[in-house]
């Protein structure tokens, strides 16, 4: 079938059929958010040792040495959150500083209180007058094998006898395999302490094969800038308990599709934690009226060749929705950890995923946020999809359904690193 056949295809024009080689969901679906979510607070004292982190605000009583009490609440706006506090400026309090006077000497008592912000929170956005940026590093591999069966020979049009048919197919099977090195920019500035705008960029070099059972591989690289964004983030509930965000973007994959994603968050604070819900959609317009993967090449006498496996034919444009649910903690002051589950509707299959991310966050204006996700179900095992064929040497002119592929062994997996800086 495709011997010496080496390159591959972005986009077909024949037929109307315009796919293009998004066999994965980290294409729109790994550009669709900002990343760019939301800070909890985190307590520290000066003379004592470190507090760890209270999300839920509430006023607490700390003993301190002489049998004095000192009382804190902590500030529910989020615009005081570099403030410092001290137990005097309490409302209701004396502004005179407490002093214990003892036989050898005086000493002041003093706590000095503030708020961390996390930038690697679920719920980070810049507050007014400020800006945000995540670089985000990642590496993504996603593969598939199939098994072919062919349903209509293909036979030479120019033979004296086209009798014998040409490249049978069935029981030919190979494997698709992707890998893809991206650099991913969100930059993000604060309209209001609840309103921001962001931008994003991305970069891909990616590596794509048709691995053969007889051993061959035909592939194909491309290094190019595929993906710009615009968007906003609103910040409408953050209390002493609760802390929820909407979000809208617009999105433009190159010679794939013009994307609208939407994306709502809700958080319930308890001890050093957020735990929250999250639920995101697509509305995906294609270029063309097709999506798959692709390989165009020369046959063994130089005669131009094109086999093509569509995910959806006859589709211009296209819906992807998903929710899950995660969990932030505050491990110490300067480490948190980060685990979320998640189940989508991809149009032509459903997946479930797992993501975990460790960060570090040594002062208040850089952190680093360590990560994973990786598919552990997915329902194109299994699936069954039409195999085209074009080849006008030998008659076939257009795009013309010759059998189907059976897939098996859907996996998806990325590793990342994210560099934030706020200022």
């Amino acid at each position: 079938m495709k011997k010496q056949m080496s390159l591959f295809i972005w986009a077909v024009t024949m037929l109307g059929m315009s796919p293009v080689l998004a066999a994965t969901n980290f294409g729109a679906r790994a550009a669709s958010s900002a990343d760019l979510t939301g800070a909890p607070a985190v307590r520290a004292r000066t003379n004592v040792n470190y507090e760890k982190y209270q999300t839920r605000t509430s006023t607490r009583t700390y003993d301190v040495k002489d049998g004095k009490n000192l009382y804190y609440s902590a500030p529910q706006n989020r615009s005081a959150l570099y403030k410092q506090y001290d137990a005097a400026s309490r409302p209701g309090t004396s502004t005179t500083t407490t002093k214990t006077v003892r036989t050898t000497r005086a000493e002041t008592v003093r706590n000095e209180l503030k708020r961390k912000y996390y930038l690697a929170h679920p719920f980070f956005q810049p507050l007014k007058g400020k800006f945000g940026s995540i670089t985000d590093l990642s590496y993504l591999m996603s593969s598939y094998k199939f098994d072919m069966n062919q349903t209509v020979p293909v036979y030479d049009s120019g033979s004296a006898t086209p009798t014998e048919p040409l490249y049978p197919l069935s029981g030919l099977d190979g494997k698709w395999d992707m890998t893809q090195f991206t650099v991913k920019e969100d930059f993000s500035y604060g309209i209001t302490d609840k309103i921001a705008v962001v931008g994003m960029l991305q970069y891909d070099w990616s590596d794509y094969e048709f691995k053969w059972s007889d051993g061959s591989t035909d592939k194909m690289d491309n290094n190019d800038l595929n993906m710009f964004g615009l968007g906003l983030q609103w910040r409408f509930l953050d209390n002493e308990k609760w802390i929820a965000t909407a979000s809208a973007y617009y999105q433009h994959q190159k010679d794939i599709s013009n994307n609208v994603l939407a994306e709502i968050k809700a958080g319930y604070k308890v001890a050093s934690s957020t735990i929250y819900g999250l639920a995101r959609g697509w509305y995906l317009d294609f270029d063309g009226n097709s999506y798959g993967n692709g390989i165009e090449g020369k046959d063994a006498n130089g005669n131009s060749a094109l086999m093509y496996i569509p995910y959806k034919t006859d589709v211009d444009n296209t819906f992807y929705v998903e929710g899950g649910v995660g969990v932030f903690s505050v491990l110490d002051e300067d480490w948190t950890l980060n685990l979320e589950a998640i189940f989508g509707h991809y149009d032509w299959h459903q997946q479930g995923s797992i993501k975990g991310a460790i960060g570090w966050q040594p002062n208040d204006w850089f952190a680093l946020n360590l990560y994973a996700k990786t598919a552990f179900y997915d329902s194109a095992d299994d699936k069954k999809l039409d195999m085209y064929w074009l080849e006008p040497a030998v008659g076939l002119n257009s795009l013309t359904k010759i059998g189907e592929v059976k897939l098996k062994d859907y996996k998806e997996t990325s590793i990342g690193l994210q560099a934030i800086l706020y200022f």
